[in-house]
C-alpha cells in the first residue's frame, strides 16, 4: 500500500494504472521524466522507497509522530509541486530531504527544539551528558580510550537485546539534543554518507563528525548505565 496513499490518487499524480515500468532505484533521469509526466507509479515508488525514511528524519526535529507525519505530508505535496522545476544539481533523494528538513526545521524552530549549533558544538554544552574524563588517558579527544569503545550499532550484544533495552535505547535517542540526533539519525539508522549528512544539515564535516562521536558515547553511556541497572 503506498504510504500518503491520498496524495497518489490525486489528479496530479495522474492514472495509478499508466503502466507497469520497473522503476530502477538508480535511474534518476527516468524517474524524474515519469514524475514530471504525473505518472503515478513512479510517485508510488517513490513514496515507498523513502517515506518511512522521511518520518524517522522528521522526527528529530518535531516533537512527535503526528506533526511529523504532516511534515511528511507537506514534503511530498512540494515534490509534486516542484518536481518540474528541479534542476538534477543534486539526486532526487537529497533534494527531497532538503526539502524534507527545511520545513521540518521551521516547525521544530516553532517548538523551540533548534539549538544555537555553531555555539553548542564548539562548547559542547547543548544539553547532553558528555563522555567523563577519566575514560580517557589524556585530554579528551585528543588522547585515546582507557579501555576501547565500540561504536554502539556495532556491538553485537545490543543487537540482541531485550525489547526493554531496546526501547531504553530508542528513548535515549529520542532524549539527544537535536542536532546530535539528527547526525545520529542520519548516519547510523538511515546509512547516510558523512558528506551526504554535512550537505543536508548545512553544517561542516567537522561538525558533523564531533555530533556522531557525542552522540555515540552518550548512548554508550546509557547503555553502560542500563547493564549496571
Amino acid at each position: 500500500m503506498c504510504a500518503g496513499a491520498n496524495l497518489c490518487q490525486t489528479g496530479r499524480v495522474g492514472d495509478r494504472a499508466s503502466h507497469d515500468a520497473d522503476i530502477g532505484a538508480d535511474d534518476e533521469s527516468g524517474l524524474v521524466a515519469l514524475l514530471r509526466k504525473g505518472d503515478a507509479v513512479a510517485f508510488r515508488a517513490l513514496v515507498e522507497r523513502n517515506h518511512a525514511s522521511m518520518l524517522r528524519v522528521a522526527g528529530t526535529f518535531v516533537s512527535d509522530r503526528s506533526t511529523a507525519e504532516e511534515v511528511v505530508q507537506e514534503t511530498w505535496l512540494a515534490v509534486i509541486r516542484g518536481i518540474a522545476a528541479f534542476e538534477g544539481r543534486s539526486s532526487v533523494r537529497s533534494w527531497i530531504f532538503a526539502i524534507l528538513v527545511n520545513r521540518a526545521r521551521s516547525r521544530g524552530a516553532d517548538e523551540g527544539r533548534r539549538p544555537d549549533q555553531v555555539q553548542a558544538i564548539a562548547t559542547g554544552t547543548d544539553g547532553c551528558t558528555v563522555v567523563p574524563v577519566d575514560r580517557f588517558i589524556g585530554r579528551p579527544g585528543r588522547g585515546r580510550w582507557r579501555t576501547p569503545v565500540a561504536p554502539w550499532q556495532d556491538d553485537p550484544e545490543i543487537r540482541q537485546e531485550s525489547a526493554e533495552t531496546r526501547a531504553t535505547i530508542l528513548a535515549a535517542i529520542d532524549e539527544l539534543p537535536v542536532l546530535r540526533r539528527e547526525v545520529l539519525v542520519l548516519r547510523d539508522i538511515e546509512g547516510w554518507s558523512a558528506r551526504e549528512v554535512s550537505d543536508l544539515l548545512g553544517i561542516t564535516d567537522t561538525n558533523q563528525r564531533v555530533l556522531l562521536h557525542r552522540a555515540r558515547n552518550a548512548l554508550r553511556l546509557r547503555i553502560e548505565q542500563e547493564r549496571l541497572g
